[in-house]
């Protein structure tokens, strides 16, 4: 794939919606060309068809989450308080263009056969909160865990099943609002769990 100039990019945002709607499978590339006001060889001397229409918005749209997960977790709080602000920024992003997230709804088995989103989606957020997860360890704000990976990718889950839901929906009206809302159901239920400090306590006694 060429690197596509900042207008063209652009434009291709006016295909989110129509693969949305038809799924990739539904539209045409010649649907695309109409969608978006580029020309049908246009599209072809940049892409290489509309699989690759598709690759494009869902890695800018990976991009734009690891850009404001990353000034979420460069800040000098402690760590849970980064987290916390990870949790947000990801679904601040997922809410503010909500037609991605419908078309990677409407694909998404096509989507995790990437492998160039796969290696993104690793470095967007897996990465940056397996780090977060290490430093909560090192200053008292989060707990040790067996598999710092795994966690990483429910926490991720959880966040992405939030955001997706949201955007089937539709248009937020006050994305802003709604991301700040999930974002703090999320971070309840991850960072304190369902169980109540007794239970806990039980469990703990259980398991010895």
């Amino acid at each position: 794939m060429r690197k596509l100039p900042a207008k063209l990019a652009s434009q291709l945002y006016g295909a989110a919606e129509l693969i949305a709607e038809r799924g990739l499978d539904g539209t045409k590339i010649e649907d695309i060309a109409e969608a978006t006001g580029i020309p049908k060889a246009t599209i072809y001397y940049h892409l290489d068809g509309k699989n690759a229409v598709l690759e494009f918005l869902l890695g800018d749209l990976l991009d734009m989450i690891a850009g404001a997960v990353g000034v979420a977790v460069a800040s000098e709080e402690n760590a849970r308080t980064r987290l916390e602000a990870a949790v947000l920024a990801q679904l601040g992003v997922m809410l503010e263009h909500p037609s991605l997230c419908r078309a990677l709804v409407g694909d998404l088995g096509r989507a995790t056969r990437l492998p160039e989103l796969a290696a993104a989606l690793r470095t967007a957020f897996y990465e940056p909160i397996e780090q977060l997860l290490a430093e909560g360890v090192s200053d008292g704000s989060l707990r040790q865990v067996a598999d710092p990976g795994a966690v990483a990718l429910s926490v991720f889950g959880a966040i992405t099943v939030a955001g997706l839901s949201a955007a089937v929906e539709g248009p937020s009206a006050d994305p802003s609002a709604d991301a700040s809302r999930f974002s703090a159901a999320v971070s309840e239920l991850v960072l304190d769990g369902l169980a109540t400090p007794a239970s806990r306590v039980q469990r703990r006694g259980e398991a010895l």
